[in-house]
């Protein structure tokens, strides 16, 4: 297996949420399932510590990274952005069919909203979120918006929401179609950053990101691993 091959392979792991944050990662059981040795494995790992998905351990191997309070503003203040200009870029650009196949993906999420099925809602909801980035038509957009909304897409796409959270969250998207329709690249961008706030709002009232006095040690490690 080729090393940009185990790299995306443990990346796609964390991302999902196989190996959870803050727990070790089971270096052993990695080599079988992917069928390598420790050494390619251990230089994919630093790959992922510099890209902020594993913290190295002295001697004791690495474990998934939390994200700190910091970290959830940071990336939902770009992705916000980014998401935003895609929003203005897709007005532009964006064909009929695409239009009709986002309102097709949000027609399937309000049912399982009022099914109650937040893992399917979420897929619909994410797969819509995607689209749009997709309809801008723009690669170096796509490419930052991948490598921000990656390090917070478990966050984002498994957060609970209280049911008065969860209308809103429906009645935003409802407004981002519209817009969509209407081919309002400015009304849609506002929309898109006002939900944005309200989900980085969602996972941090959820417990996803941990605080900086928590953080503290882990931080230490990774400024250690990454000046080694």
């Amino acid at each position: 297996m080729l090393h940009d091959e185990v790299v995306s392979r443990v990346r796609h792991m964390l991302m999902e949420g196989e190996i959870p944050p803050g727990a070790r990662v089971p270096e052993r059981d990695l080599c079988l399932t992917l069928g390598i040795s420790r050494t390619p494995l251990r230089e994919a790992l630093k790959v992922l510590a510099a890209e902020g998905y594993v913290v190295l351990l002295p001697n004791r191997g690495a474990r998934a990274a939390k994200l700190t309070q910091k970290d959830v503003q940071d990336l939902f203040e770009v992705c916000e952005s980014l998401e935003a200009a895609a929003g203005e870029l897709a007005c532009q650009r964006i064909s009929d069919g695409q239009v009709q196949r986002i309102a097709g993906l949000h027609e399937e999420m309000v049912s399982h909203y009022r099914n109650r099925d937040l893992p399917q809602y979420y897929r619909c909801n994410r797969a819509i979120h995607e689209a749009i980035v997709e309809a801008a038509d723009n690669a170096v957009l796509a490419s930052l918006y991948e490598s921000v909304t990656s390090r917070i897409r478990r966050a984002r796409f498994v957060a609970p929401m209280p049911p008065t959270h969860w209308e809103l969250a429906v009645q935003e998207h409802e407004a981002i179609l519209n817009a969509l329709q209407r081919r309002d690249g400015v009304g849609l961008s506002h929309i898109l950053r006002r939900h944005l706030r309200h989900k980085r709002q969602e996972v941090e009232r959820a417990g996803f990101a941990e605080s900086a006095e928590d953080a503290q040690p882990q931080t230490r490690r990774m400024r250690r691993a990454a000046s080694a």
